[in-house]
């Protein structure tokens, strides 16, 4: 009988004894796994540490390059100054006014530029910005009288962008360039139908009878649209007269120049709104300093870093629901 249930028990004790062996490697395995895992952890963290280093060592190398103290020492050699502005003309962007007028100063006030070009390859964007940079090109062409600016054109330079440049003692194109967009516009939406089928009621309290003016939610005043188109009215006839100081007697009598149409760099030749067709380079030819030196204003080295690793959001640009006008 004793005989009988030891045997029995034999084939269970193996049981447990194999069940607990697949419990121990399958345990190992997972063990095995967690410290595969860490260690790829571990090396993508030095792998990314490793490349912002190199990132931030050519960046700040190439800040030293682009220091006062260096490229732009005076050696006496004469050299054709060059400012870049690209983009969006408004506050914050790279081609924030505050940032044009830096370094259009700084290439006047260098020793050894024998001129100036501002390089534009802008839509446009904000009219009180671009005055900014329009009226302080007007003070140093007076201040440096001895020093010539030149735009030249990229792939655009419209409304805001053409403002600017009108400043320029000349204008160079591409054949293809698109100018002009001499205009003011107010961007706006207007939901009253949608909200009716909506069945939503807009309730809107204010202090001051117009402060809800050109709401998208309630029905146009006419006496609230005759306001905003005088007022952008007044910013055309601002944008017009800029474009008649710059260009003077050059500007053809064709009234369409004025009506917001933008042409291509062969038109506007025709028209007067351009000089000759150019480039940077050619332009540092005829003022016999193809040494070219550019003066445009860095970013912060940190925004540059966000930049080229392509971490940067980009900035949100909040707007009101009267919208916003703009030389675009």
């Amino acid at each position: 009988m004793a005989d009988t249930e030891t045997e029995s028990n034999q084939p269970r004790q193996a049981d447990g004894g194999n069940n607990q062996s697949v419990i121990d490697r399958l345990v190992f395995a997972a063990l095995r796994e967690q410290t595969r895992a860490r260690r790829w952890r571990v090396f993508y963290m030095l792998f990314f540490i490793g490349y912002l280093s190199i990132v931030t060592l050519v960046l700040l190398t190439a800040e030293d390059e682009d220091s006062p103290g260096s490229v732009k020492k005076a050696d006496g050699k004469k050299h054709t100054a060059v400012v870049k502005l690209s983009g969006v003309i408004a506050s914050g962007e790279s081609a924030d006014a505050g940032n044009i007028m830096s370094g259009l100063k700084a290439a006047f006030e260098h020793d050894d530029s024998a001129g100036v070009v501002l390089e534009i390859n802008s839509p446009g964007g904000s009219p009180v910005q671009s005055a900014y940079i329009y009226d302080e090109i007007m003070r140093l062409k007076q201040k440096h009288a001895g020093i010539p600016i030149y735009a030249v054109v990229g792939d655009m330079a419209a409304s805001g962008g053409y403002f600017v440049a009108a400043a320029a003692d000349r204008i160079y194109v591409n054949k293809s360039s698109l100018v002009g967009s001499i205009g003011v516009r107010l961007d706006g939406f207007g939901f009253v139908e949608t909200m009716k089928k909506l069945g939503v009621e807009r309730r809107l309290l204010t202090a001051g009878e117009n402060k809800g003016m050109f709401d998208p939610f309630l029905p146009e005043k006419s006496s609230e649209i005759a306001h905003l188109q005088a007022m952008l009215d007044q910013v055309h006839g601002h944008f017009i007269a800029a474009v008649k100081q710059g260009r003077g007697d050059r500007l053809s009598q064709d009234q369409d120049i004025f009506s917001g149409l933008i042409w291509s760099g062969e038109q506007a030749l025709k028209l007067g709104l351009v000089d000759d067709y150019g480039t940077t380079r050619s332009v540092a030819r005829e003022l016999d300093a193809e040494d070219v030196v550019d003066f445009t204003p860095k970013a912060d080295l940190l925004k540059r870093i966000a930049e080229f690793i392509g971490s940067s959001a980009g900035r949100q640009i909040s707007e009101s629901l009267i919208g916003s006008y703009s030389l675009n």
